[in-house]
């Protein structure tokens, strides 16, 4: 992922201004600073859900300052994208959540799905919970299926979005530790946080976002 003089917009409205940085394949990196500094902003252009970026911006071999409408569900199935709030489908169990995800972005040999649920539910140690409905879980348990579900299509890069904000600290802590144990087996992390005890107990590369800029953190305009 590398972004070189990119401003990026809001309904036309300049959000961040003149970002470059590049996050390399396997590298773990946070992303800092106060609500409304444009974190999220920068997140859903990285995964086009805000589009047309100015200057350079490219994602998992993708240019989003040009890409086309058609092509945003290939470049989404090479990422994996983390919210605060679950966006998990009430009405069906943590299999068929995660199953409706594989068709979707398809899949098609039952055999091969029923091999990949089990395997990303044993990463998030959720095993023994797919036939359990997401009201049934608690808030650290369903963060895990939302993450099961962002590993499905093997993704070359995670973006998190506070994926610990509404979670207690022991719990939270326990997400980011299998952020970390994902990392580890090559996939890129790029989490936004609110977090600083995170910072200083598991320390890693960090981006402030402040002023409209995007900074290595312990840079000084």
């Amino acid at each position: 992922m590398e972004l070189v003089n990119a401003d990026i917009f809001q309904e036309n409205e300049l959000v961040l201004d003149d970002v470059t940085f590049k996050i390399n394949k396997g590298e773990f990196v946070y992303l800092i600073g106060r609500t409304g500094c444009g974190k999220s902003s920068l997140l859903k252009t990285l995964y086009a859900d805000l589009l047309n970026p100015t200057g350079k911006v490219t994602v998992a071999g993708f240019p989003i300052e040009k890409i086309k409408r058609k092509k945003i569900p290939f470049l989404r199935r090479k990422l994996g994208i983390i919210f605060q709030d679950f966006q998990l489908l009430n009405d069906r169990s943590v299999a068929e959540n995660l199953i409706f995800v594989m068709k979707a972005t398809g899949w098609k040999d039952s055999a091969k799905i029923k091999i990949r649920l089990n395997d990303v539910l044993m990463r998030v140690g959720l095993t023994s919970s797919m036939n359990k409905m997401p009201y049934q879980l608690s808030g650290g348990e369903q963060q895990r299926v939302v993450i099961a579900r962002a590993l499905l299509n093997e993704p070359l890069i995670l973006l998190a979005d506070e994926p610990t904000g509404n979670l207690d600290p022991e719990v939270a802590e326990d997400i980011l530790k299998l952020f970390f144990e994902i990392n580890r087996n090559g996939t890129a992390v790029l989490m936004a946080t609110h977090n600083h005890q995170f910072l200083l107990k598991y320390p890693a590369r960090t981006l402030r976002v402040a002023d409209k800029k995007v900074l290595e953190h312990g840079t000084h305009v």
